[in-house]
């Protein structure tokens, strides 16, 4: 409800959808982004493909919000954080396989997603700003982008205005995480290569939710 609110109160009106055929509908619209946010429960490999499916289709640009080190493999469902990713991320052939750009400033946190992502067949490049990432984007072209939200530039160009700019926004969905509330503790227990991103939970602290608004404002901008 405080997304909602808080996209209103930005000029934008709003839809929630709970189904395909609702999607469906509403992308028939061309809505300003689809927003994924499954804070209150998981989403299936299936349900990602089939709602980037229909968003590319509609040139609709995606968002998925995730969670890093909130929840245990268990509280997440038990989803491989890699296989969801990767219904985001389809091949552009067989011999060519998916391209993630990562933007995360941690070595540590940037060493596990990596690790994650590539035991499931993904390339992976990593920036360690959004600055570097858009010399990185031009040189990889990638399918999906996955950074850390606070990276997100909010007065300046970042990869979001270069996605947009070379025309790929509209088929590159970004999924971003927050690294703001994590235990430095945990850090060390992220380099050991534990699942880390979870699509089932993500913070909720005022910031956040301010920063999602304004990257969800920044991507619905045509």
């Amino acid at each position: 409800m405080s997304t909602q609110q808080a996209l209103s109160d930005r000029g934008y009106r709003p839809v929630i959808v709970n189904s395909r055929e609702e999607v469906d509908a509403q992308i028939a619209a061309y809505p300003a982004a689809l927003f994924v946010d499954p804070l209150t429960g998981p989403i299936t490999r299936t349900a990602l493909q089939s709602l980037r499916t229909a968003a590319v289709a509609a040139e609709v640009p995606v968002l998925v919000t995730a969670g890093l080190g909130q929840a245990t493999r268990e509280a997440a469902y038990g989803a491989d954080p890699a296989v969801l990713l990767k219904a985001l991320a389809p091949r552009d052939s067989e011999q060519h396989p998916s391209r993630v750009l990562l933007i995360e400033e941690h070595e540590p946190i940037a060493m596990a997603l990596t690790a994650t992502l590539e035991r499931r067949g993904m390339q992976v490049a990593r920036a360690a700003t959004d600055a570097d990432a858009v010399s990185l984007a031009a040189q990889m072209r990638p399918n999906l982008v996955v950074m850390d939200l606070m990276q997100v530039r909010r007065r300046r160009a970042g990869i979001v205005d270069w996605l947009r700019g070379n025309g790929l926004l509209n088929r590159t969905p970004l999924v971003v995480y927050t690294s703001a509330d994590i235990d430095p503790a945990n850090l060390s227990r992220l380099a050991a290569g534990e699942t880390v991103l979870f699509l089932a939970e993500r913070s909720t602290s005022a910031e956040v939710q301010s920063r999602i608004v304004d990257l969800l404002a920044k991507i619905g901008t045509n």
